[in-house]
């Protein structure tokens, strides 16, 4: 009990900041009327109470059996192997998270079905399950990771001077498809356990971190490469507007809740199957230790269940509401400001955000604090919100304007920054744009 209190507590204050900008805006410059902002407010208690689960979910059940994995993996110490099981953990928990499909539908809209959904979800999920080998044959042979995203970012630039523009940000957006709120935690704590074996923890310690920004990078190529090969220099598409048929507060939630439950579902069966595999033929955990791991699936898909529904109910509108009000004002500066300030609070509340804390946290044994990350990642992605807030008010400032200077930066810097933390600032690019961020 005091661990779930502990969690509340840290949920409600990471989601206080919104609700109260919110509730500023609607007073003030983007007046949503009461039935919205009530919708807004039960979707603040369901995110609020369905993050705390799932955090506890993903503590008691993902974290402890990916870890295992990663490290019965590693214990194998045969190239093939690691490959083989790379590419096949990635496609399989690739190819069922929820957020890949929802950018896989929008590829289908804005192209207006020259790009289908079922192929963009086929390719991305190959690009990262690629990528997902790659990064265990890095931790495996000692690869460096700034070397490793200076040689895929050099294939993104090759790349994007090829991809048509009208197809540049989506393929950008795209690499948001593997940080989902199942597949992050997942991903980091199989890499804590690849590089549990290392014998300098120092070198474990560092190699602990990244592979998330190298599966980001996977679905970055996948999509600009898909981009290419269908030539498609036109986006005649649109994306369908985000509404609600339901004129009762609760109606948008009861209306989502099954879509989400399936949703959910989805993303959680390849790493049951997995974990029942492995189970068999190499945990062979005790019934007292099974029986936990169940129950910690069972908080994750109740807690994610809840905390989806939330979002898709109560947040998707208010945010469609508030950057439309705010793009018909005369005064962009408050576009711009209201993007830092929504960019710095809504990173707060991200689920992969406080997943990615704990971990590092735990691997330095607390010498890294999650609260410094959290800052100073919400303050880039605040910074990044701007940015493209000025991008869509100012036609001749171009997306790569930004892109590319800051990836040049990243790169370079990646070069005489600590190990540890090169690792933790590519994890951190990658979880920052999970559901609660992207919506």
């Amino acid at each position: 009990m005091d661990v779930f209190l502990e969690k509340f507590r840290g949920v409600l204050l990471a989601v206080l900041p919104i609700t109260v900008i919110v509730a500023i805006l609607n007073v003030t410059l983007t007046p949503m009327g009461r039935h919205l902002f009530l919708s807004f407010l039960v979707g603040v208690i369901f995110i609020v109470i369905g993050l705390t689960i799932f955090l506890l979910g993903v503590d008691i059940g993902i974290t402890p059996i990916s870890r295992q994995m990663g490290t019965s993996i590693a214990k194998t110490n045969k190239l093939w192997i690691v490959i083989i099981i790379g590419l096949l953990l990635g496609f399989a928990i690739s190819v069922a998270e929820p957020s890949l499909h929802v950018i896989a539908q929008q590829i289908d809209n804005i192209t207006a079905g020259s790009i289908g959904k079922i192929p963009t979800v086929i390719v991305v999920s190959l690009g990262i399950a690629l990528m997902l080998s790659l990064g265990f044959v890095r931790i495996v042979y000692n690869i460096p990771l700034n070397k490793t995203m200076t040689l895929l970012y050099f294939v993104v630039f090759v790349l994007a001077c090829f991809t048509p523009e009208e197809f540049f940000s989506v393929s950008f957006d795209s690499s948001a498809a593997p940080t989902g709120a199942i597949t992050v935690p997942f991903i980091l704590a199989l890499t804590v356990g690849v590089s549990a074996l290392k014998k300098n923890s120092k070198v474990s310690e560092a190699d602990s971190f990244g592979m998330v920004g190298i599966v980001s990078a996977g679905a970055l190529m996948a999509v600009m490469i898909m981009g290419i090969l269908s030539k498609t220099d036109d986006l005649t598409g649109t994306l369908p507007r985000v509404g609600t048929s339901s004129f009762s507060i609760m109606g948008p939630f009861i209306e989502k809740l099954p879509i989400v439950a399936g949703e959910v579902g989805l993303a959680l069966l390849p790493v049951i199957v997995v974990f029942a595999i492995f189970q068999r033929f190499s945990f062979k955990l005790s019934k007292k230790a099974l029986n936990k791991i169940v129950m910690g699936f069972i908080l994750t898909f109740i807690g994610l269940l809840l905390f989806m529904t939330g979002v898709n109910g109560g947040f998707i509108e208010i945010g469609n509401l508030i950057g439309q009000k705010l793009a018909l004002t005369e005064n962009h500066v408050y576009l711009v400001l209201v993007g830092f300030i929504l960019g710095f609070v809504v990173t707060l509340a991200e689920p992969a955000v406080y997943v990615l804390t704990s971990q590092i946290e735990d691997v330095t044994s607390g010498y890294v604090k999650g609260k410094i990350v959290i800052g100073t990642l919400s303050l880039g992605v605040g910074i990044a919100v701007a940015l493209s807030m000025v991008n869509i008010i100012s036609p001749n400032i171009k997306l790569w304007h930004f892109l590319l200077p800051g990836y040049v930066v990243a790169i370079v810097m990646s070069y005489y920054v600590p190990k540890l933390f090169v690792g933790i600032a590519f994890d951190s690019g990658g979880v920052a744009s999970g559901l609660m961020t992207t919506t």
